[in-house]
């Protein structure tokens, strides 16, 4: 199994990305850094300790919006280098004035599950 170094992981989240949607929740955009690579599912997604489960998660990428659901070893999100993304969110109010603490784990199928925690501001 391939470990990716946690200070390697948080470059792919963009600082000041994080915004709060109208209808409840927030999006953040993710950009690869890092080389060619694979999202083969989304564990949860937490925002200051809301947890997003799959279901209530959706990545766009090169105009193809995916649930979290949707996402697996079988229909994997391929993630090319420079290629951004956004991650969605939705259904609960998460977000605080000040700082707001960010964990995104996803699953790959080299490394297993990739965790990414970062803070950012809205």
């Amino acid at each position: 199994m391939v470990v990716v170094p946690e200070f390697l992981i948080k470059r792919i989240y963009q600082k000041g990305s994080l915004k709060k949607l109208e209808e409840g929740g927030a999006s953040v955009t993710l950009k690869n850094v890092l080389g060619p690579g694979l999202i083969s599912g989304f564990h949860s997604v937490t925002v200051n300790d809301v947890v997003f489960e799959p279901k209530d998660v959706k990545f766009i990428t090169n105009g193809k919006e995916l649930s979290g659901t949707e996402v697996s070893e079988d229909n994997p999100v391929v993630f090319r280098l420079g290629q951004t993304g956004e991650l969605i969110m939705t259904g609960k109010e998460c977000l605080k004035n000040g700082v707001n603490k960010i964990v995104i784990e996803a699953l790959n199928p080299e490394a297993g599950v990739v965790k990414l925690s970062v803070e950012d501001n809205v």
